[in-house]
């Protein structure tokens, strides 16, 4: 029997704490926070909880937390109203370049796609022997 919250589908053998963690929206902080509020043993595996304890986490998480799609859509959401005021943040999106001001000469990797681009001298070979 797998438990669902949230749409997602929480792994059994990991404990609670860490599997409230594959929850888009959802952190360790978070998660941690969430099982002390609900007064449920952070320790205890996610197959072992009994029904009331998963019915009680499922409705903290409906009434206290945007996740998953709702929360995905108000980020994409954010974006895209930066990119259509075309501040400076905006255009940096647009562009798949760091938005936070990190340096771009190297480091930029993750944002621009990890494009290895090396280049020869820029002479192109002659097609026929001399």
């Amino acid at each position: 029997m797998s438990i669902r919250i949230a749409g997602v589908t929480i792994p059994q053998e990991k404990r609670i704490e860490v599997a409230l963690t594959y929850i888009y929206g959802i952190g360790a902080p978070s998660a941690s926070k969430i099982l002390k509020n609900l007064k449920i043993n952070p320790d205890i595996r996610t197959k072992n909880l009994t029904a009331a304890d998963e019915a009680k986490l499922r409705d903290y998480l409906k009434d206290n937390y945007k996740v998953e799609g709702d929360l995905k859509r108000e980020v994409l959401g954010n974006i895209k109203r930066l990119k259509e005021i075309r501040c400076y943040r905006g255009i940096r999106h647009e562009k798949h370049l760091p938005t936070r001001g990190q340096r771009t000469k190297t480091n930029s990797r993750t944002v621009r796609g990890n494009k290895r681009v090396t280049l020869g001298s820029g002479r192109k070979p002659s097609a026929e022997k001399t």
